[in-house]
């Protein structure tokens, strides 16, 4: 890969980071708060802390040979079942950018401009993001790298909740069973996906093995993020309350209060475009880049493809129920692609390794 195309490592971070602190963190309390109640902090911890053994698991793949999962797949699986995974993947990385897109617009339409139609902001989002990727890795990075700057200021917004804790709503701990804590970890798998694009990636970072520990500290930061959000609305918000508030965050943003701004909700859904559009870029520039690599399309020609697929199928999704039932398959696809598919290539690889050595 030449040096003018690739990154440092520490840019690892943000493109990590960025893809874990999502649209989802808007609203993801309600979901894992189901099964573990207010102990579903615990499965915050539990689901960040098993992300980071899968990507163990990723850079000892990784490192050993040098280059991304396409070229992986077709040396463990051959040609042919190689291009099915790879094709697999292109779904993937796509599905992706489809569920943070339609959710966001979903957001901007609820909380301000119901009235619109939601295939404006699709178009308008799609194509921002496509103006991006277009222009190469080295600026969706930079996306990447704004995205998590810009979304800095919005952690301090939650002194304005925490000021009205009510530290009881936390009580009794450890009182949900060990089962239900481990349902909720499994739910709040999908808000850590996007970890995964380091397989494709990984040819573009400089001296790639030294990015490793970067890795390590996104996930332990995406982590404290998630902690401190889950526990600021807990501790502000009763259970019968967080069963029915479907955007815990965005309601939080509702009680600001600043002399100068009225509705800060507003403001936050405006400056959160930046996480969102760096989520798409990355994603649209990942499944484009496979797609590239194991087809004859050039990946300009991949890149348009996929977002036109991810143009119509945003669009065909108009209700609520669909937003979910796309969650649903986003959380299942993203949760054996961790827990049993990369712990298989992982092993995959051994045992080739080891046959090699013998």
């Amino acid at each position: 890969m030449p040096e003018n195309k690739q990154v440092s490592p520490f840019f690892v971070f943000y493109l990590i980071h960025s893809q874990q602190i999502g649209v989802a963190v808007l609203g993801f309390e309600r979901y894992v708060a189901k099964s573990a109640g207010h102990d579903a902090w615990i499965s915050v911890i539990l689901s960040g802390l098993s992300i980071m053994g899968v990507m163990w698991l990723c850079y000892r793949i990784l490192t050993k040979e040098g280059n991304d999962i396409i070229s992986i797949h077709h040396r463990i699986f051959g040609k042919y079942a190689g291009n099915l995974l790879n094709t697999l993947f292109v779904g993937y990385a796509s599905l992706l950018v489809l569920l943070n897109l339609r959710t966001y617009v979903e957001v901007i339409q609820v909380w301000m401009f119901p009235e619109t139609y939601h295939w404006i902001f699709v178009v308008l989002i799609l194509l921002l993001a496509y103006s991006f990727v277009t222009n190469g890795f080295r600026v969706v990075t930079g996306i990447c790298f704004l995205s998590v700057i810009y979304s800095i200021p919005l952690l301090f917004v939650k002194y304005f909740p925490l000021k009205e804790a009510h530290i009881g709503n936390l009580l009794p701990i450890f009182s949900h069973s060990i089962p239900d804590i481990l349902e909720a970890s499994q739910t709040m798998t999908l808000n850590y996906l996007g970890y995964e694009m380091i397989l494709i990636f990984y040819p573009f970072i400089k001296n790639g093995p030294k990015s490793e520990k970067w890795a390590y500290y996104s996930i332990l930061v995406t982590i404290g993020v998630y902690l401190l959000t889950i526990f600021t609305s807990f501790v502000y918000f009763d259970q019968d309350q967080l069963r029915t508030t479907i955007w815990s965050t965005l309601t939080l943003w509702k009680i600001v209060d600043l002399v100068i701004i009225e509705r800060f909700e507003y403001i936050g859904i405006a400056a959160w475009l930046f996480v969102v559009i760096s989520n798409i870029a990355l994603g649209l520039w990942a499944a484009s880049r496979a797609l590239n690599r194991f087809t004859f399309m050039t990946q300009r020609i991949s890149l348009r493809g996929v977002a036109i697929v991810i143009l119509a199928l945003s669009i065909m999704i108009t209700e609520r129920p669909q937003i979910d039932q796309l969650n649903f398959y986003a959380n299942t696809a993203g949760f054996y692609i961790a827990y049993v598919y990369i712990p298989f290539l992982y092993l995959c690889h051994l045992f080739i390794k080891k046959g090699r050595a013998q």
